[in-house]
């Protein structure tokens, strides 16, 4: 059996049960062009005790197939992540409630 494989990407889902989704970004130049260029790649990973949350650094290991699409399992957490869980919608919305708008005959003065 060969070596498993080790790779650290960020969380960016955790709405499954027992389950992350992980990004892992890696930067290589082109062959021709010779411009850098960004592969971004996603793995599900399996997290026992749901201990992870959106932003977090996490390193993973290649293991056997616990589902139809998870063939990684979460090592540990390495740092911890600040990501909101607001929807974008709803972020400006306090904002507009307290702004007040200026008549437009004064807006003109």
């Amino acid at each position: 059996m060969g070596q498993q494989r080790i790779i650290q990407g960020t969380v960016v889902s955790n709405k499954m049960d027992k389950t992350i989704v992980v990004t892992v970004e890696r930067r290589k130049k082109h062959r021709l062009y010779h411009k850098v260029v960004t592969h971004t790649m996603r793995y599900k990973a399996h997290d026992e005790a749901n201990a992870c949350s959106l932003g977090d650094l996490v390193r993973i290991q290649e293991c056997r197939p616990v589902s139809k699409e998870k063939r990684w399992r979460v090592i540990e957490v390495l740092s911890r992540g600040d990501v909101a869980d607001v929807a974008p919608e709803t972020i400006g919305r306090d904002i507009e409630k307290t702004a007040q708008v200026a008549p437009k005959a004064e807006a003109q003065e």
